[in-house]
């Protein structure tokens, strides 16, 4: 009996041991070429997107075009991301739908969009600022697609120049720059039933938009410009989301009119032509002293992850881009690489 047992006892050693060996030899296939990396997109042109691996050693152009031997399509605007797909958000009227680790094209969303800029993501459903005609302020839309048949099913009316579109909580929120003119308006958008709700007021020109770590919603407005015979203030505007008000209104001086954003750690960059600034979440006013200057001749996107800094630079909008890559702590220049023409938005995969 006791030979029985200690024979039982070691086939159940032997057993997990090789459960154990094999959970070791378990190895995840890599999902494609462009996961775990920095995307950067172009407006051109020609349009393109560029891939640099996470660890900083290799880079691709023109990765989309080497998947599918095709061009991107005429101002690529923007790139949303969702599940393990892509969206290429085209001015001319498209989305093309690729697998984000491959690029390799699954679709194209061709009808329904009418000057397409910014998607976002919310109850299965895809939802992208449209200017309509760009000089018509009263066509603006937000299009909803069918994220399984790639179709646009709905039509949201808004106000003149739907920009940047964010979702909280299944709440869009929606910046209006104002296309061609100006605009000083954020709508609030019910993903349930799919109706604006609401309008909040800010500076004038409101693009950029992020959730800082109070959860308040901040919104950059760039303001007019002083060569529109017209300049009004730029403004850095936080939003309480459970009351859609606005809670801080932190303007800049005549003058200054800072035009791109990012966040992290707690602290919120922004520009000043080609020099960065920032604050932190609880500051009572702006300030005007550059942490430091970037290397960028024409300063177009940045964007903040895992303790670095990302900028791009569109440099004369005819010759290749520059990305620029910076430590968040000392502020010193890591590494740069060769960037789409005109390059302007800078993605993590």
């Amino acid at each position: 009996m006791k030979r029985i047992i200690l024979s039982i006892f070691a086939m159940s050693l032997l057993i997990v041991s090789c459960s154990e060996d094999n959970d070791d030899n378990i190895s995840t296939e890599p999902l494609g070429a462009y996961e775990d990396g920095i995307i950067i997109s172009g407006e051109g042109s020609p349009s393109s997107i560029s891939f640099i691996s996470e660890d900083l050693t290799t880079s691709e152009n023109q990765i989309y075009f080497n998947a599918n031997n095709e061009a991107t399509g005429v101002y690529l605007q923007s790139l949303g991301f969702n599940d393990d797909k892509a969206y290429i958000v085209v001015d001319a009227g498209t989305i093309t739908v690729v697998n984000r680790y491959t690029f390799e094209k699954l679709a194209t969303i061709s009808t329904g969009l009418t000057y397409p800029r910014y998607i976002a993501f919310a109850n299965d459903k895809g939802y992208v600022t449209n200017w309509g005609d760009p000089n018509d302020e009263t066509d603006d839309f937000i299009a909803v697609v069918d994220l399984t048949a790639n179709t646009v099913i709905n039509t949201i009316p808004v106000g003149n120049g739907p920009e940047q579109i964010l979702v909280e909580d299944n709440v869009l929120y929606v910046s209006h720059k104002g296309a061609f003119s100006t605009n000083n308006i954020v709508s609030v958008i019910n993903t349930s039933s799919d109706v604006l709700t609401t309008t909040i007021t800010v500076n004038d020109n409101p693009d950029e938009m992020i959730v800082d770590n109070n959860g308040d919603l901040v919104v950059l407005s760039s303001g007019k410009p002083a060569w529109t015979g017209d300049e009004t203030k730029a403004a850095i505007t936080k939003i309480d989301m459970d009351t859609n008000t606005v809670s801080t209104t932190l303007e800049f001086s005549d003058g200054q009119h800072p035009e791109l954003m990012m966040y992290l750690n707690g602290n919120l960059y922004y520009n000043l032509g080609s020099s960065v600034l920032s604050i932190t979440d609880d500051a009572t006013a702006v300030t005007s002293t550059p942490l430091f200057t970037t290397g960028a001749t024409t300063l177009y996107g940045m964007a903040a992850k895992d303790d670095r800094l990302y900028f791009v630079d569109a440099v004369d909008y005819t010759s290749a881009g520059q990305l620029f890559i910076y430590d968040e702590t000392s502020y010193s220049l890591i590494n740069s690489f060769t960037a789409p023409v005109v390059a302007s938005k800078i993605y993590f995969n």
